[in-house]
C-alpha cells in the first residue's frame, strides 16, 4: 500500500471518469463480511468479532477496512488508535478508487476518501505521515465528483469560501452546494440558502435562499449542526418579507418530499 497510488488515483479524475470502470465492490463483497457473525454484532465476543473482521480485511473486504477503521477511529471495543484507523481507511480508498460509483459498497468508497483527506489535514505522525493539504483537496474533490457524495460535495463547496483553499469563489461554492443540498444534506442546504438570500459574491434570491434555509431546519433536528441551522434559518426569517416567507414556506413544501420531508 503506497500513498502515491492514491496521489495517481485522485490526480486524474477527469479521465477516469472518460473510461470505462471494472472491479470495484461487489455485493458479494459486501454480504461475506456478515457470514462471520449474526445479524447483531453483540451475538459475537468481541475477540471473534476482531478476529473475523481482520480475516475479512486481509482478503480485501471494503466493509471489514472500514468497520476496522472506525472501530479503531473510534475506540469501539479496541483500544483508539487512530494511526491504525487511517491505515486502515487509506488502504480501503487505495484499492478501490476506481469503484463503479453506483455499485454496492460504493458509499463507504467515497466515505473513506473523506476520512483519509481529514487526515491529511493534520498529518499522522504515529503512521509517519505529514499534514498535506493539497492532497487532502484531492481526495475530497475525488468522492464529490467520481462519487457524487453529499458530504464530500459540501466538503468541495465549503473550500470555494475560504481564499486559503480553493480561493473565495461564492458562484463555485454554490455550484457544489446545490448538487449537495438536491441530495438532501441539510448542512449544504443551509450554506447555499444563506448565501442565496444575502447575496454573497451570487445574486440574491431571497425566496430560493429562505426555501433552502427551511429545508435544511427541518432535516437538522438532532444532528451536530442542528443549532447553527437554526440560527440562520431564523436570522432570515427576521428579515424576510411576509410574503418572502410564505413563497419559501410553499417552494419548501412543494420539493420537501423529494428528501423526506
Amino acid at each position: 500500500m503506497r500513498t502515491s497510488s492514491i496521489r495517481i488515483a485522485v490526480g486524474f479524475v477527469a479521465f477516469m471518469l472518460a473510461l470505462p470502470l471494472a472491479g470495484g465492490v461487489n455485493a458479494q463483497d459486501n454480504t461475506d463480511i456478515s457470514s462471520f457473525f449474526g445479524e447483531n454484532d453483540a451475538e459475537v465476543s468481541n475477540e471473534n468479532l476482531l478476529a473475523a473482521l481482520e480475516e475479512a480485511a486481509e482478503a480485501g473486504q471494503p466493509i471489514a477496512l472500514w468497520r476496522l477503521g472506525t472501530m479503531y477511529e473510534n475506540g469501539e471495543g479496541v483500544r483508539q488508535d487512530r494511526a491504525r484507523a487511517f491505515l486502515y481507511f487509506r488502504e480501503l480508498a487505495d484499492g478501490h478508487a476506481d469503484t463503479p460509483p453506483k455499485s454496492v459498497g460504493a458509499d463507504i468508497i467515497a466515505q473513506s476518501f473523506l476520512k483519509v483527506g481529514e487526515y491529511y489535514r493534520e498529518g499522522v505522525p504515529d503512521a509517519g505521515v505529514e499534514a498535506d493539504n493539497m492532497l487532502s483537496r484531492k481526495l475530497w474533490l475525488h468522492a464529490a465528483s467520481y462519487f457524487g457524495d453529499a458530504d464530500a460535495q459540501f466538503r468541495v463547496g465549503q473550500l470555494y469560501l475560504d481564499e486559503n483553499e480553493f480561493g473565495y469563489s461564492p458562484l463555485q461554492s454554490a455550484r457544489w452546494l446545490s448538487l449537495a443540498s438536491r441530495k438532501g444534506h441539510p448542512a449544504a442546504q443551509a450554506t447555499l440558502g444563506d448565501l442565496m438570500f444575502n447575496g454573497e459574491g451570487i445574486e440574491a434570491d431571497p425566496v430560493e435562499g429562505l426555501m433552502w434555509l427551511t429545508l435544511a431546519d427541518r432535516h437538522a433536528g438532532g444532528t451536530e449542526d442542528e443549532h447553527w441551522i437554526a440560527e440562520l434559518h431564523e436570522r432570515a426569517v427576521s428579515v424576510a418579507t411576509p410574503e418572502e416567507r410564505q413563497r419559501a414556506i410553499s417552494a419548501a413544501d412543494g420539493i420537501g418530499a423529494r428528501f423526506g420531508g
